[in-house]
């Protein structure tokens, strides 16, 4: 491996670390840090901002974890394992951002990104339990829980049965140890929904309850 291909990481973390919900929290003069669950996620944007701005944080999220995994992928194909260092660095980015004295996201949107660049297929049928989960309960909390589980499921699957592209073994690790971290991330959410406080989405006006 180049030693400039060691720079890759590096930048991934720093595009990964952009804040994005707080950025736009900013747009619309809040500190998202410091309204609703106080989460720079797309949730909280549409909790406190709205539906638009939490879409918009939702996509921006998403790619800056898609972006640098592509690029390390298209500029060492031969080498996956720098992809997947730029997943991680990307994710690892948005939860500590160095910007926010390194108080992040739980990093569900850029997860998703960085793994739809590794794995498009799994990575679509955790998007389609995330989407029928919330649509059945109205939980994003669960709904996410749900499909970072699904993904590492999915993806061994689909790389046993040859579906899709290869994916390395260091990959499914990583989809592994990612649901793990997801999970640990939404201890307070699954305490809420355990107890019935985790507050939801409901269809009128399309806000938080």
């Amino acid at each position: 491996m180049n030693a400039e291909y060691l720079l890759l990481p590096v930048a991934a973390y720093f595009i990964g670390a952009v804040p994005f919900g707080f950025l736009i929290g900013k747009w619309y003069h809040v500190d998202i840090r410091k309204a609703g669950s106080g989460n720079i996620g797309a949730t909280n944007v549409t909790r406190v901002v709205g539906k638009k701005a939490g879409k918009l944080c939702f996509f921006l999220d998403f790619v800056k974890g898609a972006l640098p995994v592509a690029l390390a992928a298209g500029i060492a194909p031969e080498t996956p394992e720098l992809a997947l260092a730029a997943a991680i660095a990307a994710i690892l980015g948005h939860i500590f951002p160095i910007y926010l004295k390194f108080r992040g996201g739980k990093g569900v949107s850029t997860a998703a990104g960085a793994a739809f660049a590794l794995a498009p297929y799994p990575l679509l049928v955790a998007l389609a339990v995330w989407v029928a989960v919330f649509l059945i309960g109205r939980y994003v909390s669960l709904a996410s829980i749900l499909a970072a589980v699904t993904m590492p499921v999915a993806a061994w699957i689909f790389s046993y049965c040859g579906i899709g592209v290869e994916i390395p073994l260091p990959t499914l690790i990583f989809f592994t140890a990612a649901a793990i971290v997801a999970i640990l991330r939404h201890t307070e959410n699954i305490k809420r929904l355990l107890n019935g406080t985790e507050s939801r989405f409901e269809r009128k006006n399309n806000k938080v309850q």
